[in-house]
């Protein structure tokens, strides 16, 4: 599999936020959000080839009893399979961070889907074949169900404008299985100004419609930087 970064930090977002975290971040993607903080495990793919042997061993180098495999879409993957039954008979907690586009047999504790929605696509006439694979690719229903059906789960989507959250309701008006007590709406952005100015009416309206607001306190602790 192709590692674009592999170390320990804080995580930053959702239900686990705060724990300390070993993070694998493989490298490549099957979608293009124009918002992409990790372009280069995705737009610009880079990294080492490393085996499963190589993975697992780093990953205990470092100690923590957590693990975050993410990306890019490290469910495009199949070592993930081999790789998380491995961390789980080293007595690991694993989360797998997945846009919910691809399913795998894996071992997951938490599976954190972060689905796309309709304006998340690639911009520009350079990017029109991308655009197209994008909006192909980024909405898989049936995915999601089988996800949900066999692991626990947190949704997080990512807000840009409050235009967005009739498509969020959509979504889950769409897929009736998802328990909205487990989905955070987490603001776009990769610095602190502009997280903060979304904050107060991003989570107003997560405290009025019973979801959770989810603010990434990775920006907040270390800023925009990579192996954060």
């Amino acid at each position: 599999m192709r590692v674009a970064e592999l170390y320990q930090s804080r995580q930053g977002e959702g239900a686990l936020t705060g724990a300390e975290s070993v993070f694998v971040r493989t490298s490549g993607c099957n979608l293009r959000c124009w918002f992409c903080d990790t372009p280069f495990a995705s737009w610009l793919p880079e990294g080492d080839d490393l085996s499963v042997d190589e993975v697992l061993q780093q990953v205990l180098d470092f100690g923590a009893e957590r693990v975050v495999l993410t990306g890019g879409e490290p469910m495009l993957f199949a070592e993930l399979i081999p790789l998380t039954k491995r961390l789980r008979d080293a007595d690991r907690h694993v989360t797998i961070e997945t846009a919910g586009t691809l399913d795998l047999p894996v071992v997951c504790d938490l599976m954190s889907i972060s689905p796309k929605l309709a304006g998340s696509g690639p911009r520009g006439d350079s990017s029109a074949r991308w655009a197209r694979r994008h909006e192909r690719e980024r909405d898989r229903p049936e995915v999601i169900r089988s996800l949900i059906a066999r692991y626990e789960y947190q949704f997080k989507f990512v807000i840009d404008t409050p235009d967005d959250f009739q498509e969020v309701e959509d979504y889950l008006d769409r897929l009736t299985e998802i328990d909205r007590s487990r989905v955070w709406l987490m603001p776009q952005g990769v610095m602190q100004p502009e997280l903060a100015q979304k904050e107060p009416w991003l989570s107003a309206y997560c405290e009025e419609h019973g979801l959770k607001f989810c603010p990434r306190r990775q920006i907040e602790w270390f800023g925009y930087a990579r192996a954060t």
